[in-house]
């Protein structure tokens, strides 16, 4: 099998737990919630606590597979994954539940960024569009099966095997990577920036925990505002140190490069609007409608589905395009789709609901293909691993941000019609929110150059080819009106 195809289905492993570890807990949320004593917007601390621990760890994933080898990191990073799941189904309360979930995102952490570095540093730019969508494709089974699988154990069995199901896909994960992942290290190992990592780990922890935990009365008041403003300080020093570092944890001078800018800034407000799409959709089915965790998790798996059929389009819809104008119309079009959640009403046909939820996951999915991958565009290969920790941060909070923001909005919803309890009336609202935050992304990716990421699209060589082709028939067809005048003045 290729290059291009092999390594990124290897990494594909990884995010194909991922991913489905994240659509199953969605999914099961209301049993977990149910059997531990809580509910499910508190349990939604398991869902910000995971997410929580990649954005503090991912940063020093880049130092890591630089001075250990990507290889071996990546493969004990699916073995820490692995033993974070095993916690997960072992957990008998929600405390044990949230520090197993940490453990997950610890391996996490390093999972999926070193993967892509990995992908980055062996695959040619030119062919780096179908490669994304190689890595993204098998990875996109997991939320296909997900919801439905998370469903039908939670309905007929016990929730925690849904995490136990994770073992034999690591395992096999592990044994690819030993076998075919090159051992690849760095040429030149920079100087580890602990108190960029420490500043930094501090900043993304106090912001996004205490952003988390604001509106659901786990602690007081005094504390969440001391952990959001410790945050600030904190991300407010990290960039002053990173500002004197040559070698920062988190390079945002990788910002400067008008397409990274593009992906960093225009894909954070696009993610957070579909980061809660996972969260608050499994919600409205089973609290709002009344659905069993499996027959949500049959309505909800459409939009992975729609997501899949476009993985296969996704590289010449790009490069006959261009990225300019895919990113900038996409984000309308999906947000379209996530604001049609709006209308849901426990009397909407469910197929109609599967449709809608189909086709938006087909956009979606061409927008995340293009946002991943413009963002390398311009990175030269001494900058990857900076690029991919960054670019890995970035989207990690922004889901994290988006479950925050689409839970506070429920919660919101709810405080203002004098609700005790969930209802479908209180989720609508919410997707109104994300979704009018996904299309203001579209305002980010207008401002790109309208040749940005030609290089790696392909778009630019089809230009000239077709320059060329429109020059050479000018030049014949001038060559026979020249012989044809010829001819008549003899």
């Amino acid at each position: 099998m290729q290059k291009e195809r092999l390594i990124p289905l290897i990494v594909a492993t990884a995010l194909f737990m991922e991913n489905m570890d994240s659509t199953v807990i969605a999914t099961s949320l209301p049993a977990i919630a149910a059997d531990l004593g809580t509910s499910p917007l508190t349990l939604k601390l398991a869902i910000t606590s995971y997410l929580l621990s990649l954005a503090v760890f991912i940063p020093a994933s880049g130092w890591t597979a630089d001075r250990f080898g990507a290889r071996n990191v990546f493969s004990a990073a699916i073995l820490v994954f692995l033993a974070g799941s095993v916690g997960c189904a072992l957990s008998s309360s929600i405390t044990q539940f949230v520090f197993a979930r940490i453990l997950q995102g610890i391996g996490g952490a390093m999972m999926t960024p070193v993967g892509r570095l990995v992908l980055l540093r062996t695959i040619d730019k030119k062919v780096l569009v179908n490669a994304m969508a190689w890595l993204t494709t098998p990875a996109l089974i997991g939320p296909v099966i997900g919801p439905p699988l998370g469903g039908f154990i939670t309905t007929y069995f016990t929730w925690h095997w849904i995490f136990l199901i994770n073992i034999p896909i690591g395992l096999l994960g592990v044994v690819l990577a030993l076998r075919y992942v090159p051992p690849i290290r760095s040429d030149k190992l920079e100087r580890f920036d602990l108190v960029g990592l420490v500043l930094a780990g501090v900043g993304l922890a106090g912001l996004a925990f205490g952003l988390s935990v604001a509106g659901l009365n786990l602690l007081p008041w005094p504390i969440v505002v001391a952990l959001i403003v410790t945050g600030a300080v904190a991300m407010a020093l990290y960039l002053r140190h990173a500002a004197r570092t040559a070698s920062p944890v988190l390079d945002f001078s990788l910002l400067r490069l008008t397409t990274m800018y593009s992906s960093i800034v225009g894909g954070f407000m696009f993610r957070l609007g579909i980061g809660a799409l996972p969260f608050l959709l499994p919600l409205l089915m089973q609290i709002g409608f009344g659905l069993s965790p499996f027959q949500s998790g049959l309505v909800t798996f459409g939009s992975a589905v729609g997501a899949m059929g476009m993985k296969t389009l996704a590289a010449r819809i790009i490069r006959t395009f261009g990225f300019r104008n895919i990113l900038t119309t996409n984000a309308l079009v999906s947000a379209f789709f996530l604001g049609a959640c709006t209308f849901f009403t426990p009397q909407t046909p469910l197929p109609l609901i599967l449709i809608i939820l189909i086709v938006g996951g087909f956009f979606r999915s061409l927008q995340f293909t293009a946002i991943n991958t413009i963002a390398y565009a311009e990175i030269e290969q001494a900058q990857m691993s900076r690029a991919t920790t960054l670019v890995s941060v970035n989207q990690q909070l922004a889901i994290s941000a988006g479950v925050a923001i689409g839970a506070l909005s429920v919660e919101t919803t709810m405080v203002l019609r004098h609700a005790e309890t969930l209802s479908a009336p209180d989720f609508w609202p919410a997707f109104l929110v994300v979704s009018l935050s996904t299309a203001a992304s579209a305002l980010l990716f207008f401002r790109l150059p309208s040749d940005a990421g030609h290089e790696i699209s392909g778009r630019k060589a089809g230009e000239i080819a077709s320059r060329r082709r429109a020059e050479t028939a000018a030049v014949k067809k001038a060559s026979e009106s020249t012989a044809e005048a010829r001819d008549q003045k003899l």
